[in-house]
């Protein structure tokens, strides 16, 4: 985890850059404009700054503690004032001038803090603080959580299920891996041709600072539109879309599918194995290939981001096509492969098999997890809870994993002979839900539905309005219920979960001194 802990060349340090899929297609500007992935900025640092495996995992962890910790609160308040949209907390209309108290929409506000959390990270770089770093983490983590929800909640405002949604998503993320690539290879060049890693910091300071001009322009282009056109409506079940609400809807979030369940538990393992891949990706191709750290950076970097032209593709496809648990079941069926190649083949051609199938399975899942979290809602006006939701399993599973796979390494000499069991553990895991998930779709249509593609979804729309009516209403709405809120309770315990393993980490002195 720990990218050239035994290397001579500090400058080097800027090793593993990587983008977490969660919060991977969780971290991308609605104008493709992504800013450089924390993962990327923290790891360039450690060598400089002398931290083991436990100690980078808990430095990594940081920003996703914060976002369990504000992720739901996030998700309702969008749903509630909007994506784009501004808001005030004591209720004072939107206005329509361009002053300092209209300037509270989400994606406004959330950049300007995640702008100052990049300034005091680059600082830290400069002092070589591990400690200051924690702090300029923690205050963009909450720049992030506000923005994070936003983004997508603006994209099921705009389009509907197999109407643009998976494709607009998937362009998006698409642009998100062209910047992500770019910044990961370019990282150990900007380090090492201007003799100081902090030089890298402060350009990603730069790109954020970009981010939030083009996030005002988009502020600015939402507020013109709402001026002239009218809504959008499910053309399959004629549903309204809406950016905001007139009240909070904390019942609805409470009665979620349990579609949506499934779905989100698909994400628990496939996301978090694709993050811990990722994490480690560097280090691994300098031990199985014997390269140095910039060959291993390259490597590394194609595995995860030249995908890039074919994640659109995969939009296409769920929106004309549909087959969402088909593609869930071969991402997951891809990803163990990839993970027991890593495992099972410390060859040189087999890490490379590895890197090869990892780069075309994870680029099914960011797109597919999304849209189908979307689909399987009865509401749309809650997706932003929903979405939420979502990222709070898997930053807290990642949480988990991080902190766990860190002790791990370091007690095995910082090898992967041990650590990569973990990764087919939790690839198998995403197997096995997502058979059971396209099992089901056989017998009711109550998940079926997840398969249609745009036309079978508008023909047949009244279904989904009737399976919505009989969820809710037929004699087992009353189990369906308390089984949404059940599930709820079991996100409150494995968020508290990814806190435990948090505090676990900082406060274990064995690791952190």
């Amino acid at each position: 985890m720990n990218p050239l802990s035994n290397e001579k060349h500090p400058e080097h340090g800027l090793a593993d850059v990587s983008v977490a899929v969660d919060s991977s297609d969780d971290g991308a500007d609605e104008n493709g404009k992504r800013p450089v992935p924390l993962k990327m900025k923290i790891l360039s640092v450690v060598v400089e700054l002398k931290i083991n495996n436990t100690q980078f995992a808990v430095l990594d962890s940081s920003e996703n503690f914060i976002k369990t910790a504000l992720i739901l609160l996030s998700g309702i308040l969008t749903d509630r004032y909007g994506g784009a949209s501004t808001y005030s907390f004591t209720g004072v209309p939107r206005r329509q001038s361009l002053t300092p108290d209209s300037l509270q929409g989400t994606m406004l506000w959330g950049n300007a803090i995640f702008s100052l959390g990049a300034i005091l990270i680059a600082a830290a770089t400069q002092v070589r603080s591990y400690k200051f770093m924690i702090g300029g983490i923690v205050i963009q983590a909450f720049g992030d959580v506000a923005t994070q929800v936003a983004q997508y909640k603006i994209f099921s405002s705009w389009f509907p299920p197999s109407s643009g949604f998976a494709s607009t998503l998937a362009f998006e993320l698409g642009i998100g891996k062209i910047g992500s690539f770019v910044g990961k290879s370019t990282a150990n060049i900007i380090a090492k041709n201007l003799g100081n890693f902090s030089w890298a910091y402060w350009m990603a300071v730069f790109m954020n600072l970009f981010t939030n001009v083009a996030t005002l322009f988009f502020w600015w282009f939402t507020r013109w539109c709402e001026k002239r056109y009218s809504g959008t409506r499910d053309p399959a079940t004629g549903e309204k879309l809406t950016e905001s609400n007139k009240k909070l809807e904390i019942r609805k979030m409470l009665r979620l599918p349990w579609t949506f369940w499934l779905v989100c538990l698909f994400s628990l393992f496939q996301t978090s194995t694709a993050g811990i891949f990722s994490t480690n990706s560097t280090e691994l191709a300098q031990q199985r290939f014997k390269i140095d750290a910039v060959k291993a950076g390259w490597y590394s970097s194609m595995s995860q981001y030249l995908g890039f032209f074919f994640v659109p593709l995969v939009g296409i496809f769920i929106d004309v096509v549909g087959q969402r648990l088909t593609v869930m079941l071969v991402c997951g069926m891809g990803m163990l492969l990839a993970m027991s190649l890593a495992a099972w083949g410390p060859t040189v051609a087999g890490t490379a098999a590895s890197f090869g199938i990892y780069a075309v399975a994870s680029s099914l899942g960011p797109t597919v997890i999304i849209d189908s979290i979307r689909t399987s809602m009865w509401y749309q006006e809650v997706f932003g809870s929903g979405y939420a939701i979502k990222i709070a399993i898997n930053n807290s599973m990642t949480l988990i994993v991080g902190i766990v796979a860190g002790v791990i390494q370091d007690r095995d000499n910082n090898s992967y002979n041990n650590v990569v069991v973990l990764y087919v553990a939790l690839a198998s895991g995403a197997v096995v839900v997502g058979a059971i998930m396209v099992c089901l779709a056989f017998w009711t249509d109550m998940i079926g539905f997840l398969q249609w593609g745009r036309k079978k979804r508008i023909q047949k729309g009244h279904i989904i309005n009737a399976k919505k009516e009989e969820f809710e209403t037929n004699s087992y709405a009353q189990f369906n219920r308390r089984l949404s809120l059940v599930n709820f309770v079991a996100v409150v315990f494995l968020i508290l979960g990814g806190w435990a393993a948090y505090f676990y980490g900082l406060g274990n002195k064995k690791y952190l001194s």
